[in-house]
């Protein structure tokens, strides 16, 4: 009888359950030790790789971890390319900004965003990225949420949708980084209602 063939390991599968190890495992350990004691070492040990295939695809702890802030923050949009859009602004907005407030709630999110904006302030590659890649698409999507609102009639033609913008994700991010105050739903919903009083007509 002649034996079957075996089949060839596939490297591509194992590359990405390597891929996810490692940002997994970047995830879990700047929450554990902090973004200052996290090594490529401990990642790779967590992982369950040799630390020379971390190297192969990352070239410092900062990228590994923003690569993994990234791919959680797409896990949380699940494919949504642009912000709801039911013609109701207040509501629309109200919704977007309690998702925010639960992801900066989050152990695993808030770890990771901490580490990466302190190293940003440092930084100025790692700054440069995390706006590129993390910041300024979220924001891209504010403003044309907005844009579209003004085009509706929902909000004053004179306000620019980038100054707007700020009015509600500027307070969100304020009171997480300071931590002095409870970020909760009610505060999100706050923030939507006294901003939308400035933009609206009359």
């Amino acid at each position: 009888m002649t034996p079957s063939p075996k089949t060839a390991p596939d490297a591509s599968r194992r590359s990405e359950r390597s891929r996810r190890a490692i940002l997994d495992a970047a995830l879990e350990l700047v929450g554990e030790t902090g973004y200052q004691r996290l090594t490529i070492e401990a990642i790779a040990a967590r992982a369950g790789v040799g630390k020379q295939t971390i190297y192969r695809w990352w070239p410092s702890k900062a990228a590994v971890l923003l690569d993994a802030f990234a791919a959680l923050g797409e896990e949380a949009a699940a494919g949504e390319t642009e912000l709801p859009d039911t013609g109701d602004l207040e509501a629309d907005l109200k919704l977007v900004l309690r998702t925010t407030v639960d992801e900066l709630n989050s152990p695993r999110f808030d770890a990771a965003y901490r580490a990466l904006a302190a190293e940003s302030i440092v930084n100025p590659e790692v700054c440069a990225h995390f706006v590129e890649r993390i910041l300024e698409p979220q924001l891209r999507l504010y403003a044309q949420r907005l844009a579209r609102a003004q085009q509706a009639g929902h909000i004053r033609p004179d306000i620019d949708p980038r100054t707007a913008l700020e009015l509600l994700t500027g307070p969100l991010t304020h009171r997480w980084l300071l931590r002095t105050l409870p970020l909760t739903h009610e505060y999100a919903d706050a923030v939507v209602e006294l901003t939308l009083r400035g933009l609206a007509h009359g």
